[in-house]
């Protein structure tokens, strides 16, 4: 018979007694350290007997016998579950199709899986083939009517698996960018002048609500599309994949600018979303991951970061140099699926929706909807993963070439859960450095970086604000 789906749990920590439980395949016996002795000829009889009734049941024949040999199994079954360890069983107790089909349903207890009459029918159908479909049904639900309340802690709903959430709030995405999409049900025309360097005076006739930035750049040349990073329209910064609502004027900035500030700024951002959906895939589905927020840096601060709170369990756990190499190959698999960044600007109450479960985005989402009269919050999107952040973002992920996760800090709250801000440094596919020049880059972004000192290097600068040369931000 083929291995059951929770071989690979063989020692897994029972969340209702609190005991190590040993789940084993479907249709597999506990190993023993000797065989059992041979019973005398009278039980083996009255075992067989048993067993004809249970098999029988299908023919029409014994019916009333099996639902009785169904209760008495069940209820050796549930009183073995309530000891110490789950197969302690004395060596001359019944072992039938029932006693395989109840460890199936218990196996999936232990991994809070709720739908326990689908997944145990179809799965034990596989193992257990001498009893009927509808005896199945009647010992399903029998056995859930003997189960005690204890065992049964929160719905499923209020504890949902990081992927989970991830699906759920993409699916949200979607459906919402959907909505809007069907606000315009006939493609209107606009004119989209541009005003850069070359072909300044270019008018393109785009879709309202449809082409984004990116397409126009489209009209230019492949350069303009391989290079620009965020749009100006009509001044203000925009997505390169933020669709255009009415004529505008448009330009392109890029990395090589004279005043990179608004660009590193998004690179930087990007750069913490990406940290932010491997720290939220990272770590397995007993532990969990709250993101808190991205801190809003300048590049010259030496590397980008994302603020976590990790479970409880993980307060004295440290990372090491492998833990710091495996997220970062996780965020490099990101980049090489070239993802693009998607944005959205949706109302409070959706925001709300998708980010029901995490108290710090809703937080976040009470302050940003405050800040317009229209209670609007912006979303972005690469793949599936969604989030809060300020915007605007790089085009695609493939933009960063060099990124690795460098280190984190504990960080002092006055709330009662640890807070770490994880930190790293990236340099875009435009910018590649010399090796040695980005191990230096390396050692300096292992330092904790605080947002006071960004606020207090201002202060001291406050030539920052102005126009002149020494006041410029430099390029990455």
């Amino acid at each position: 018979m083929a291995a059951g789906p929770f071989q690979h749990r063989l020692h897994s920590q029972d969340t209702f007694t609190g005991h190590t439980l040993r789940s084993e395949p479907c249709g597999s016996s506990p190993a023993r350290e000797a065989p059992a002795a041979r019973r005398p000829r009278t039980e083996r009889r009255r075992n067989r007997g048993a067993a004809a009734a249970v098999s029988g049941g299908a023919r029409g024949g014994g019916q009333g016998r099996h639902e009785q040999v169904t209760q008495e199994r069940v209820q050796v079954d549930l009183e073995c579950r309530q000891g110490e360890r789950l197969h302690t069983r004395s060596a001359g107790a019944q072992r039938g199709p029932l006693l395989e089909l109840h460890k199936c349903y218990l196996a999936h207890i232990e991994t809070d899986t709720w739908v326990i009459g689908y997944i145990s029918i179809d799965y034990c159908l596989l193992s257990v083939s001498p009893v009927p479909r509808v005896h199945l049904h009647r010992i399903i639900a029998y056995s859930v009517s003997l189960l005690s309340p204890g065992y049964i802690s929160t719905p499923a709903s209020s504890r949902l698996t990081p992927d989970e959430v991830v699906r759920m709030r993409n699916e949200l995405f979607t459906k919402e960018k959907e909505r809007q999409l069907s606000l315009h049900p006939r493609i209107e025309k606009i004119e989209v002048k541009y005003t850069g360097k070359l072909h300044s005076g270019s008018v393109f006739v785009m879709n309202k609500a449809l082409s984004t930035p990116y397409n126009c750049a489209m009209h230019l040349s492949e350069w303009d599309c391989k290079k620009s990073v965020l749009a100006i329209v009509d001044g203000e910064i925009w997505d390169m994949y933020r669709p255009l609502m009415k004529s505008c004027e448009i330009q392109f900035l890029t990395f090589k600018d004279e005043d990179p500030e608004e660009v590193n700024k998004a690179y930087w951002r990007s750069c913490s979303m990406i940290m932010a959906c491997v720290l939220k895939r990272a770590f397995k589905d007993e532990y969990s991951v709250t993101l808190v927020k991205a801190p809003e840096v300048p590049v010259i601060s030496g590397a980008f970061c994302y603020d976590v709170v990790l479970d409880n369990k993980l307060n004295d756990w440290k990372p090491t140099k492998d833990n710091f190499c495996s997220l970062t190959r996780d965020a490099k698999k990101l980049i090489h699926q070239d993802l693009p960044f998607e944005t959205l600007h949706v109302e409070a109450k959706v925001a709300r929706e998708m980010f029901q479960h995490n108290k710090y985005k809703m937080e976040m989402i009470e302050r940003k909807a405050s800040q317009n009269m229209e209670g609007i919050v912006p979303l972005h999107r690469f793949g599936d993963f969604v989030d809060i952040s300020e915007g605007p973002h790089i085009p695609r992920t493939s933009f960063c070439f060099q990124y690795e996760i460098t280190a984190a800090h504990n960080l002092q709250t006055d709330q009662s859960e640890m807070m770490r801000r994880f930190q790293g440094v990236s340099l875009p596919v435009h910018l590649k450095a010399h090796h040695t020049v980005w191990h230096k880059l390396l050692e300096r972004s292992k330092r904790l970086v605080t947002e006071e000192e960004y606020l207090e290097a201002v202060a001291r600068c406050p030539e920052a604000k102005d126009g002149t040369e020494e006041g410029k931000t430099v390029s990455i």
